[in-house]
């Protein structure tokens, strides 16, 4: 067995308890009148306001893994580790632009997911589909890896029986945690991790305030951390205090394509959605940075982990434990409870969002499209809660299944997948030029290409699926594979479209108008407006 630090765990169980309960008497908070329509489980009746959605967006946005990921990068590789802060820096004026947009048409037309509007836009079911499709496929191992998060957690707390003790009771802290995440989810819905995130940001903030202040007085403070840092990585001949300039190309790109990315997640989507108004969503996108400072202080935790030893002499030592042995060996004990309560429900506020993302594409544009037509809303309701237990099963099975490094090879490949709906979603947003069939070989070119190049990527680690970089056609630098494909995808998807335009090949209707991309919840076009359409 392994050591339990009894103290900690005692005040992470009491916090676990307390989201636990407010998971569940979420379903009683703005309560809807009618509770069997999707609008209501899977967007909280899009009824939230600025406060209620900006820790909606940072509980869905800044993950366990975020928590665990980001300084383990800074810990394995230094200042590489820190494209996570420029990345967001750059996301959020370039969302502005048109997720104000995406909210107006969506709740004009009563779209819940991004490939609703895609199907509403360019009248193409395919399209649609291959769009709901690549969300989902994207999001599963992103679930998978809140659950990692917590599995570090549960590490160094010392439960679940030691390497030594069988499967079963080996994972029984994570599969309780699963299964109180399941049940919760399915009965409030949105309005669940939206209530729990006030809890998870609160903790957050609180314990990188506190560490970035305490851990560096008990460590002789930033300037010896820096300088021991870098004598690590002088020593050690891997990574750096600054990014070389070999590496600045590859450290630009993954910047700017994962910004790109961000807000193509249909988790993300779904918190914007969710939000009662147009000025709403201007307001998040204007405050949510100050989770970007937040997220810069977190990624120095990296630097201090070094400073303390964490790993020091341990061959083949997991980066990801690092924070949280960092917390264990620099906090009293009590406190490392609440730093450790921060990142356990740091991985349930973002892992429910996903799962209720998933379930509303499969529900919406597959179910309801391609299946059964006629779904009546509460019909619609049921399948999304069912989808939604089976999304956390599948994500369970992934992380019980395959190692880690799997499960982040996966998340990075997602973040790959997701970039090719950008030409579709954000084209669509602003001009009905692109031609349908031209969006649909874009894409198929972007993932392909995205995929393959992927494939061939070795590391120390696995054969396959080891990187997210690679040479560059045509410019001959090394840069994000990502991006790469994206600049395939709409490169294919402007010359077919041409082709297309010019052999006059006839296009799908388009059910918006003008209007509908300015349109605020209080417009009399929308108060006139019929009942939104369930699905097309």
């Amino acid at each position: 067995m392994k050591d339990v630090n009894v103290p900690a765990l005692v005040v992470f169980v009491l916090f676990f308890l307390l989201v636990t309960a407010m998971g569940f008497l979420a379903s009683r908070w703005r309560r809807a009148d009618d509770a069997a329509h999707l609008d209501e489980w899977g967007l909280g009746g899009r009824s939230f306001g600025t406060w209620v959605t900006w820790f909606l967006l940072g509980g869905d946005l800044y993950t366990a893994y975020t928590f665990v990921a980001v300084p383990a990068a800074v810990y394995a590789t230094g200042a590489a580790g820190f494209f996570a802060v420029p990345y967001t820096i750059i996301a959020y004026p370039l969302v502005f632009l048109f997720l104000p947009r995406l909210w107006s048409v969506s709740r004009v037309h009563g779209y819940v997911t991004p490939a609703d509007f895609v199907r509403g836009r360019y009248g193409s079911r395919p399209l649609s589909l291959v769009v709901a499709l690549t969300g989902i496929l994207a999001t599963m191992p992103y679930i998978a890896l809140q659950l990692v998060g917590i599995q570090a957690v549960l590490d160094v707390l010392g439960v679940g029986g030691g390497e030594n003790a069988n499967w079963f009771v080996k994972d029984l802290p994570l599969f309780l945690a699963f299964g109180v995440l399941a049940a919760y989810t399915y009965s409030s819905g949105l309005r669940a991790p939206a209530l729990i995130a006030f809890v998870k940001d609160a903790l957050v903030y609180i314990v990188i305030i506190v560490a970035v202040i305490y851990i560096p007085i008990r460590l002789g403070g930033y300037g010896h951390i820096f300088s021991a840092a870098a004598d690590h990585f002088k020593q050690a001949k891997a990574g750096s205090m600054t990014i070389p300039d070999n590496k600045q190309w590859t450290y630009a790109t993954l910047g700017l394509g994962s910004a790109m990315a961000l807000f193509m997640y249909p988790h993300s989507v779904t918190g914007v959605l969710a939000s009662k108004s147009r000025n709403t969503v201007r307001r998040n996108m204007a405050i949510m940075p100050a989770y970007s400072l937040m997220l810069g202080l977190l990624a120095l935790l990296g630097f201090m982990a070094i400073a303390a030893g964490v790993g020091s002499g341990v061959k083949g030592y997991n980066s990801q434990l690092s924070v949280p042995q960092l917390f264990a060996s620099m906090f009293p004990d009590w406190f490392t409870g609440v730093a450790f309560a921060a990142i356990g429900i740091g991985a349930l506020v973002p892992a429910a969002i996903m799962s209720i993302a998933a379930a509303n594409l499969f529900t919406r544009n597959v179910y309801k499209e391609w299946l059964k037509p006629a779904a009546t809303p509460a019909e619609e309701t049921r399948i999304a809660k069912l989808v939604s237990l089976l999304v956390k099963v599948g994500a369970l099975v992934f992380v019980l299944g395959m190692d880690r490094q799997a499960a982040i090879n996966l998340q990075l490949l997602g973040g790959l997948w997701i970039l090719q709906t950008f030409v579709a979603i954000v084209g669509g947003l602003f001009t009905r030029w692109f031609h349908h069939w031209a969006l649909f070989a874009g894409w198929a070119a972007g993932m392909v290409y995205g995929t393959w190049k992927a494939y061939g990527l070795a590391s120390p680690a696995t054969k396959h699926f080891g990187g997210n970089a690679a040479e560059i056609p045509g410019i001959g630098e090394i840069g994000y594979i990502g991006l790469t494909a994206f600049a395939l995808n709409l490169i294919v998807a402007v010359a077919l479209t041409l082709v297309l335009r010019a052999v006059k090949a006839p296009d799908g209707p388009d059910e918006t108008k003008p209007s509908d991309y300015s349109a605020e919840a209080g417009d009399d076009e929308l108060k006139n407006a019929p009942e939104p359409v369930a699905a097309h």
